[in-house]
């Protein structure tokens, strides 16, 4: 099949509502040749194309690194690359893509998480103090989601990096999305410290559409916010 085919059909797949059967069907095809269409996909507009799109980059990254570790790292710094302001382009998607791949392949997580938290940091005077941090608030809705699956999968290596107070900034963004999606992921993360600004929220009747579970539903930012809460008190070692 050419390459163009290829991409007409991953991307007709996309538009498909049962996640498990555009995952399997996307697994007859070699890794490497449905990757391209992906990033297509993890930039459209559609939200049910995106956000499938994003699951199935997870999925086949994680099936290439398994075959070529070296492949799988060319993927993370193209989609490190378009969130560069050299790149020319915007990076919509990438962070989100970036933290399924993650989820789906440890080996790819150890080496790249730190990039990811990057993200939330100003860049500082003190060695090794380099951060990226995303100005474009429609960025940090992606990232913040990507922190958000990554704290429900790989807990363990957002805690011993000090993301968890990274997110605190986040819960008083003047965007609602950033607003839920920060609470949620400081709730998956048990932090403690956080009850007391995320309590701020609790009032905060912001609607915003989350994709969680594969699927997406419309959620509040107070519902996030009395969910982390419950986390939180529940107390609930993190695996």
């Amino acid at each position: 099949m050419s390459s163009r085919a290829i991409k007409k059909t991953v991307l007709r797949l996309l538009e498909g509502g049962d996640v498990d059967d555009i995952l399997a069907r996307l697994d007859e095809f070699p890794a490497k040749d449905v990757i391209q269409p992906l990033f297509s996909g993890i930039c459209r507009v559609e939200e049910q194309v995106r956000w499938n799109a994003v699951r199935a980059m997870g999925r086949a990254v994680a099936r290439l690194a398994a075959a070529d570790m070296e492949g799988g790292r060319v993927i993370m710094r193209r989609l490190m690359w378009s969130l560069n302001e050299e790149s020319g382009g915007i990076g919509w998607g990438a962070p989100e893509a970036m933290a399924e791949i993650m989820v789906q392949h440890p080996g790819l997580a150890a080496e790249y998480v730190h990039i990811l938290i990057s993200y939330m940091r100003e860049d500082g005077e003190e060695l090794f103090q380099h951060g990226n941090f995303l100005e474009n608030e429609a960025l940090q809705r992606g990232l913040l989601w990507g922190i958000g699956r990554i704290a429900e999968a790989r807990p363990r290596i957002l805690l011993e990096r000090g993301a968890a107070g990274d997110l605190v900034k986040y819960l008083h963004s003047a965007d609602p999305e950033v607003r839920g999606l920060a609470a949620r992921a400081l709730g998956l993360l048990r932090r403690e410290s956080a009850a007391e600004p995320i309590r701020g929220l609790l009032g905060d009747n912001s609607r915003l559409r989350l994709y969680e579970d594969d699927r997406v539903r419309a959620v509040t930012v107070a519902g996030l916010a009395r969910r982390a809460l419950d986390q939180i008190s529940q107390g609930d070692p993190v695996p």
